[in-house]
């Protein structure tokens, strides 16, 4: 906590009326040993409190005293022990002081209070944002696929599982005239950590010539499973490989997971 914002608290006030408990006064003590600022404020408040009780108390100086008792002609005579009266006046400035603390305190609850609604209805309104985002980027998502899927210029290409993963499928939707190319990923295994789905566009005459078309990224969170990639021409085959994080300049083929030709 800043300075300004302990001495704002009403820590202080408490520690001069002395309405903390030990652990409290001590840390009071050790923050005022070590920040002149809160030591100042301290001293501050008991001048207030004792200008407050004061104001109620009538002073007559030593001097006037003496002048009264020698008028009196009681330099010799006996001592005569007097009940101690009580000052009134003093409880009811001490009593005032304490008033105003309660005041003080009561609206440092209220705004404390207010703040914390203040709050609570902010990190209500970041949620109900969150899911309203989240909501339209999953319809967003829903819309893409079925556009994709509906789309009757796209050839669809379906991937069978290879031996290292034969349960595993695919389909790529791919048109060839503007060479736009979709995975549908929803046959294959969540990837290992620190792994991620690549794939290829392959020519197969005269020789195996594999392309790198993208990587399927965030594949978690990808509800659809339908991944958009980079566009290709003359592809005469797809593949799909495991490789590690950021993918591969070749296809891995130990990790060949599907295949199909177009």
């Amino acid at each position: 906590m800043e300075t300004k914002e302990y001495i704002n608290s009403g820590i202080l006030e408490l520690y001069v009326y002395g309405l903390l408990s030990e652990t409290e006064n001590e840390e009071v003590t050790t923050m005022a040993n070590t920040n002149p600022e809160i030591k100042d404020e301290i001293i501050a408040i008991e001048k207030a409190i004792v200008a407050l009780s004061s104001s109620f108390s009538p002073f007559h100086s030593v001097a006037n005293y003496e002048k009264i008792k020698a008028k009196l002609e009681l330099k010799h005579a006996p001592v005569i022990e007097m009940e101690t009266t009580r000052n009134w006046s003093q409880y009811i400035g001490w009593a005032a002081a304490i008033v105003l603390l309660v005041g003080i305190g009561f609206q440092y609850n209220q705004l404390e209070q207010t703040s914390n609604q203040v709050v609570s209805t902010e990190i209500e309104k970041a949620k109900v944002e969150k899911e309203l985002n989240e909501l339209s980027l999953k319809n967003t998502q829903n819309e893409t696929s079925l556009a994709v899927v509906r789309d009757t210029e796209n050839t669809v290409v379906a991937l069978g599982g290879q031996a290292v993963a034969p349960e595993s499928s695919a389909k790529v939707y791919w048109n060839k005239e503007t060479q736009v190319v979709y995975v549908d990923a929803a046959g294959l295994p969540e990837p290992p950590k620190g792994m991620v789905y690549q794939i290829w566009s392959l020519v197969l005459q005269p020789q195996l010539t594999p392309t790198s078309i993208g990587l399927l990224s965030d594949f978690t969170s990808n509800k659809s499973k339908i991944f958009a990639v980079d566009k290709t021409g003359d592809a005469e085959a797809f593949g799909i490989t495991l490789e590690p994080a950021g993918g591969s300049l070749s296809p891995t083929m130990e990790q060949l997971y599907t295949l199909g030709k177009v």
